[in-house]
């Protein structure tokens, strides 16, 4: 075979796809995403009198003179903005330090702590309410109705998302030998656990993070049949009254997800070195 045609061929296994295959993949998937934003970004410019498109419906959920019709939406939007830095709060405090105490000192607890934080997936909403309703009735009377106390009950469902998305980068990364140097040079296990687990971890936190604030502004069941006010069940409400107001606020969401995700994959690049390009002299050298 000719170099050619091992370069071409080098990196490719025998069940590989072809380039041209991985763009029409990549092509349908973006369609399959793209179509149903497009048609929402049309009916959202529909016009009043339906004969054309302009920017009306978006200027009236701008208009203060309009804020006590959307009073009951603003809550919603709110309630899940608390609820998912609540939520992303409650996991990442109670599930990292279980996690790095797991991996470190007792390793041959992994698999029941792995069965735990992913058996919530298995359950289903409907059914998981109806076991959390006698407790809520019981956190009610203790901390009170406020839709933030939602946040044990997300907390429970983003459980085996934010365990995989961790688990990923505690899998990669040789925390052991990162611990124990910092154990040896006399720091503590609680400065240990800020200044060396956390920044090894960064990228599973944050992926973690942005997982859990997904799964909560898009959560609508439990919130429903608790009879909290949240982003989806102000959606479902106004929907009957205005669905224009309802489109474009779940285009505002899709679009205050991507922002989100952009920002936390620009923050978990950070203080991340790049391999050094080999220099010319170099190249020369090796050939």
């Amino acid at each position: 075979m000719s170099a050619v045609g091992r370069r071409t061929t080098r990196g490719r296994g025998p069940g590989a796809a072809s380039p041209a295959a991985r763009r029409a993949a990549l092509v349908v998937i973006g369609l399959v995403f793209a179509l149903p934003i497009a048609a929402m970004v049309a009916f959202s410019l529909r016009s009043a009198d339906g004969t054309g498109h302009d920017l009306g419906h978006w200027l009236a959920l701008a208009d203060p003179e309009n804020g006590r019709a959307y009073r009951n939406l603003v809550e919603g939007v709110t309630n899940s903005l608390v609820l998912a830095v609540v939520t992303a709060v409650v996991v990442l405090v109670m599930l990292v330090p279980a996690m790095v105490l797991v991996h470190l000192r007792y390793p041959r607890l992994s698999r029941v702590l792995e069965f735990v934080c992913l058996v919530p997936i298995t359950v289903p909403a409907i059914v998981l309410v109806v076991g959390l309703a006698p407790v809520y009735s019981v956190v009610a009377r203790l901390l009170g109705s406020g839709a933030w106390t939602l946040a044990l009950a997300y907390g429970v469902t983003v459980l085996p998302y934010a365990y995989r998305a961790v688990q990923s980068d505690l899998a990669a990364t040789d925390l052991r030998t990162l611990t124990e140097a910092s154990r040896t040079l006399g720091s503590s296990w609680l400065v240990t656990l800020v200044l060396v687990v956390v920044p090894s971890l960064r990228r599973g936190l944050l992926a973690a993070a942005f997982i859990t604030v997904a799964v909560v502004l898009g959560e609508y069941t439990i919130s429903s049949l608790l009879n909290r006010v949240t982003l989806q069940t102000s959606l479902v409400q106004i929907s009957r009254s205005d669905p224009f107001a309802a489109v474009i606020v779940a285009l505002l969401a899709l679009a205050f997800a991507f922002v989100l995700l952009v920002v936390m994959g620009r923050v978990g690049s950070i203080g991340t070195a790049r391999p050094a390009a080999p220099s010319t002299t170099s190249r020369k050298a090796l050939s």
